[in-house]
């Protein structure tokens, strides 16, 4: 089956069927002995950002090792809440967890892996239309804030000379669900918008001035496919796989530029070596400095409970999570993911070694 398909499997993956070519089970809130009874070894559940990747993860392990991992991509708020009540083994999230939700996690303290970087991206249906648009970050926080509202609005003219926009109706698409693209969207918007900072500010959640709400990066970007005149935002696969045109962004260095898994890395330049000692690995890298940074870059993270209850779970989890830094590393690319700088990977190395499994 094409990697179009397993973007667009958006409820529950068994790493047996990384094709997407078996349907997702009905529902989308196994428990783990649900999950258990139904042959997996691991159940896990949060972000449609990193999807793609991850159904390709699984699948590949599942053929390696025997372990099949059942994970359920219902957005980071989703991840973040099922781990917190304990009904998965591991969640995703693509905004991590803030210390109000530290703290309410039912099995203690709460671990973050980033697992590979990614690019959230502007996305939008101007047929006829041969080259990239360019947006600035005010001209984007205008149009989500229902300022601009016309696609030949002079804010987007005067940054595309010899481009002729249409004078035809914006309409905005955005998440309707807990969205860790939402965050890193809104996280962005807040950096470089002083009035959107204020309202609506930036979380997994927003009270959105304008616009219709679709669930998932994949229900994003079905709408604004299936719309001409629609703008929205989602990880770059989703984008990608849906042939959909992807504007360029004014990054802090005042460059327009594409995002791409070059682009990405570069936001990400100098994180490594900026992270203290012992970090809990929550750190934002929206709008970076530099040349050449795509200025809507993340993070995406696997989170899990540095205490594990069950000694079989735990290890498999742990087993996973190595191999995913070291050999999944290299499947990134190719889903238009970036993988972790090297200066990283020993870290979170050897924060695995802190996970206590029991004997």
């Amino acid at each position: 089956m094409t990697r179009i398909l397993v973007a667009l499997c958006s409820l529950t993956l068994l790493a047996g069927c990384g094709d997407g070519s078996k349907k997702p089970a009905a529902g989308g809130t196994s428990t783990p002995a649900q999950a258990t009874a139904s042959g997996s070894d691991l159940t896990g559940a949060g972000a449609t950002f990193p999807y793609p990747l991850y159904s390709k993860w699984f699948s590949e392990y599942a053929a390696k090792t025997g372990v099949k991992i059942n994970y359920q991509s219902i957005g980071s708020g989703g991840g973040i809440r099922q781990l917190s009540e304990q009904t998965v083994d591991f969640g995703a999230t693509d905004a991590p967890m803030s210390d109000a939700e530290l703290a309410k996690a039912k099995g203690g303290a709460v671990l973050h892996f980033p697992t590979v970087l990614g690019a959230v991206v502007l996305i939008y249906n101007l047929p006829g239309l041969s080259q990239p648009i360019k947006l600035d970050g005010d001209a984007i926080a205008a149009i989500f804030q229902g300022q601009i509202t016309r696609w030949n609005d002079p804010r987007i003219a005067s940054q595309n000379p010899g481009v002729t926009l249409p004078a035809t109706d914006i309409l905005v698409v955005h998440r309707s669900d807990g969205s860790g693209t939402t965050y890193v969207f809104s996280d962005y918007l807040a950096a470089v918008s002083p009035a959107w900072a204020t309202k609506p500010g930036k979380g997994k959640e927003l009270q959105w001035p304008v616009g219709i709400g679709a669930k998932g990066n994949d229900g994003v970007a079905g709408q604004v496919k299936q719309t001409p005149g629609a703008i929205g935002y989602a990880e770059l696969a989703y984008a990608t796989q849906n042939h959909l045109a992807t504007a360029a962004i004014r990054n802090a260095a005042g460059e327009f530029t594409a995002p791409t898994i070059a682009s990405a890395t570069a936001a990400a330049a100098g994180a490594a070596s900026k992270l203290p000692s012992g970090t809990d690995y929550r750190v934002s890298i929206v709008n970076a400095p530099g040349k050449g940074v795509y200025p809507i870059s993340s993070f995406t993270w696997i989170i899990v409970y540095q205490k594990q209850t069950d000694a079989v779970k735990g290890k498999k989890l742990v087993d996973f999570l190595r191999w995913a830094l070291a050999d999944g590393q290299e499947m990134a690319a190719s889903l238009d993911y970036a993988p972790l700088p090297e200066s990283m990977r020993a870290g979170l190395a050897t924060r695995l070694g802190t996970i206590q499994i029991p004997q």
